[in-house]
């Protein structure tokens, strides 16, 4: 039997759409001109004097991917929006299909639709996997167990990065102790010490550890030299081992990992999780977020977090109904290795090792205290706006060598309008061509090339001299 059409709905959700253009601080001509309707129209829409049409839903989806689901969160949209993110996608070699054609696809033969969306689905854990596999290659691991930081990685991986308990949790928290910049500190440590006896004192020895708490004198040891946000992060994240002990407990128990070491390395990591959704509660950090259009010095004093901290928390801005700008996220050391990742956009880090030598990351470690700003391109064509900034965490002594690596934040070039980072560049222009690991980065003409792609055939010809030594297909 055929498939039955969807039915049509009359959507009448304009103040939604409103509000939507308002948080984005776009002006009516603004939104009218990105949806491809007139000002007037938009203004009935919003005014709930005309529904939404499946073509302003479509362009809706379009310009705005992920705030579209909260105009209509209901499946036909959710599916569309789905289906439109597959058959889209630049990395599936084959002709890309018609938008209008999608929602016809989907009213006709919706279990096609799914079916697509579940391929597509299928196709990305495998381009993961094959990362996976070729990390595992480059570093001889071969079929070894995973170690329990990668457990935990990955596990915060699986999760989008977003822990809907601890941060629900800690948002209600935030407001119940009514953190302000200027008592953000104070307010921890009476909390600190009035609800759970823990008293905080100036560390003692040679500076080497950060914080020390002894559970015989329940006291907490503060090293001396951190600065203000450093040493509210420590308190917060010794305050919701406290706060949170029930919600992090299940979160372990369910999150099925098989190392006790890796269990151990997760509760660290819900802690930092949850005092960094304390120091930044989900909806006033996404909102102004928006409003300064992801500025981050801007947000680090406003909400007197790091630098760090707050692209750390913009990656898990994943709430359904809610998300944030989908971004990407990482921290490179000096020797190229990253040691934080996580991505919301289509763009997946290799699971070990380091990244592109071509991404302007690099560049930022050596440059410390510089914002650099880089339109790249990956394989797929995907276009990218990314940000990087060289970061030195000073020891405290001549002794210990400072800290130093960069942090990078970035998403795809259709969300420039929201990346005040993007001003500095010149989008839709040329863009620097980037992978993410040479062994399965298929480009030719890579002058960066530090080995041929996995399952390669290598051509070498000795009358023809090259940056790179050899070709390959």
């Amino acid at each position: 039997m055929a498939s039955q059409p969807l039915p049509r709905r009359r959507l009448f959700e304009g103040f939604r759409l409103r509000d939507l253009r308002r948080r984005l601080n776009i002006p009516q001509a603004g939104m009218a001109q990105r949806l491809g309707i007139s000002v007037s129209y938009l203004s009935q829409i919003e005014n709930n004097d005309r529904p939404i049409t499946d073509g302003v839903l479509l362009a809706l989806a379009r310009e705005f991917p992920v705030e579209a689901a909260e105009i209509n969160g209901e499946d036909g949209t959710a599916a569309l929006l789905r289906a439109i993110d597959a058959a889209t996608d630049s990395s599936v070699p084959t002709d890309r299909i018609d938008e209008a054609d999608i929602r016809r696809g989907i009213e006709q033969q919706p279990l096609l639709a799914r079916r697509m969306v579940a391929l597509h689905d299928a196709y990305r854990r495998s381009q993961e996997q094959l990362r996976v596999l070729d990390d595992r290659f480059d570093t001889g691991s071969g079929d070894a167990a995973p170690l329990p930081w990668e457990e935990v990685r990955d596990w915060f991986q699986a999760e989008g990065n977003y822990i809907d308990a601890i941060d629900r949790s800690a948002e209600l928290l935030a407001d119940a102790l009514a953190l302000e910049d200027d008592n953000i500190v104070r307010a921890f440590e009476d909390r600190l010490r009035l609800w759970h006896g823990v008293r905080v004192i100036g560390a003692q020895g040679d500076g080497s550890e950060l914080s020390r708490f002894d559970e015989a004198a329940r006291t907490l040891a503060l090293n001396h030299a951190l600065p203000p946000e450093s040493r509210a992060f420590l308190l917060a994240h010794r305050l919701v081992r406290y706060e949170f002990a029930n919600e992090m407990r299940v979160v372990i128990e369910r999150a099925g990992l098989t190392a006790p070491a890796a269990r151990e390395l997760l509760s660290v990591g819900l802690a930092n999780y949850a005092a960094g959704a304390l120091l930044m509660p989900y909806g006033r950090f996404r909102a102004a977020a928006y409003e300064l259009r992801h500025d981050i010095d801007r947000l680090r004093q406003r909400f007197a977090v790091s630098f760090e901290q707050a692209c750390h928390r913009l990656s898990t801005l994943q709430r359904p109904g809610a998300q944030g700008l989908p971004v990407f996220f990482c921290r490179v050391d000096m020797a190229g290795n990253i040691t934080k990742r996580h991505s919301a956009t289509r763009l997946q880090f290799a699971a070990l090792g380091g990244a592109c030598p071509l991404w302007i990351v690099h560049e930022a470690v050596a440059i410390p205290d510089r914002i650099l700003v880089q339109l790249a391109e990956m394989p797929d064509g995907t276009r990218y706006v990314s940000m990087a900034k060289g970061l030195v965490k000073p020891s405290g002594s001549f002794a210990r060598p400072p800290r130093r690596y960069a942090v990078a934040l970035g998403c795809e070039e259709a969300h420039a309008a929201d990346f005040v980072y993007a001003d500095a560049l010149r989008t839709g222009g040329a863009a620097t061509p980037i992978g993410a690991s040479c062994r399965i980065c298929p480009r030719l003409d890579c002058d960066q090339r530090a080995f041929p792609p996995a399952g390669s055939m290598i051509e070498i010809d000795p009358d023809r001299r090259r940056a790179v030594p050899y070709g390959f297909r």
